[in-house]
């Protein structure tokens, strides 16, 4: 018995030390990102080297891998293999509306201008009135399904008085050179570069109406076990945002090349946005505005509620 007992002492012995040799495994924040200007400021984060800092002085590692869209940094959240993704309201919204326990712990930056409905440069339509018996394309769900809805109701239509043709944004430079659809909505940096190419031409964006919100969320259960990694996380995107906010030149240098976009149209994407990391009144009153919305249009199956899912907690924690 003693013999047992030494020995069993002797092995938790060793299990410690080895540890404080080698050290606990550390976190490791699995990151699901998007490859647009809207994520500008976690790119920045990443180029410059500021997630490996942050990440650091907490211990901590990530991994990066892209998605196309939000639904797909949703499936990658639900299947286990993120999680912290990025993308616009909608998805976020959505993602939690169907039991994914996941809540908003930092802006990523919002504009009114950075989404639009647009139309062949020869189209016939010149105003939001004249797509009336028209195909419309836009990704169903998404943020510009909201601006639709608010574009028809502004000028006097409605959802009945359109063809509605459910496309991703990669797809819409495409159908509009062929003829496919009449109009569509999109966003940056599909929008401006569509509209710099001469192949499309702006009829109407969210000026006035829409705010657009692209913020990060993360799993609860990550984030109660790593709020320092989260903590980190916040910091370096806001450095990211700050940087870019104060040095276009050097961003254009930098992000340009990621996200393929010339001179002039790098500069007017990011003339339609603005970077930063908190959440104002102003953008919490538009995700709650955007969550009636959803729930409204059945587009969502289940109520959220916008207190518990926005944590301002996570950017005190940061110093922000």
């Amino acid at each position: 018995m003693i013999s047992s007992f030494v020995t069993r002492f002797a092995a938790i012995t060793i299990t410690f030390f080895a540890s404080s040799l080698f050290g606990a495994e550390k976190p490791t924040l699995r990151i699901a990102a998007q490859q647009t200007p809207a994520y500008a400021s976690l790119w920045a984060a990443k180029e410059l080297g500021w997630f490996d800092e942050e990440f650091d002085k907490v211990g901590a590692t990530y991994t990066w891998n892209v998605f196309a869209a939000g639904p797909l940094v949703n499936e990658a959240l639900s299947g286990g293999s993120a999680d912290l993704g990025v993308s616009g309201d909608q998805p976020a919204l959505t993602a939690r509306s169907v039991g994914l326990d996941v809540i908003a712990v930092a802006n990523l930056g919002s504009g009114e201008r950075t989404i639009g409905l647009i139309a062949p440069p020869n189209s016939p339509i010149k105003t939001v009135r004249d797509i009336k018996g028209k195909k419309i394309a836009y990704g169903k769900g998404s943020t510009v399904h909201h601006l639709l809805d608010l574009l028809l109701r502004k000028n006097g239509l409605s959802k009945s008085d359109i063809e509605h043709i459910n496309l991703g944004a990669e797809d819409i430079g495409a159908a509009l050179d062929r003829g496919d659809i009449d109009a569509a909505l999109t966003w940056d940096h599909t929008l401006t570069k569509l509209i710099a190419e001469g192949r499309a031409r702006l009829i109407a964006d969210g000026s006035g109406i829409k705010l657009t919100n692209r913020i990060s969320y993360v799993t609860r259960s990550f984030a109660e076990k790593h709020p320092e990694v989260v903590a980190g996380y916040i910091r370096a995107i806001d450095r990211g945002a700050k940087w870019i906010e104060g040095d276009k030149e050097a961003a254009y240098r930098l992000l340009a090349p990621i996200f393929k976009l010339d001179h002039d149209t790098f500069f007017s994407v990011f003339a339609n946005q603005k970077l930063y990391t908190k959440f104002n009144k102003r953008d919490i009153d538009e995700i709650r505005s955007v969550k009636d919305y959803l729930l409204k249009e059945r587009l969502i199956r289940g109520d959220v509620d916008i207190d518990k899912f926005i944590a301002v907690e996570y950017i005190k924690k940061a110093g922000i």
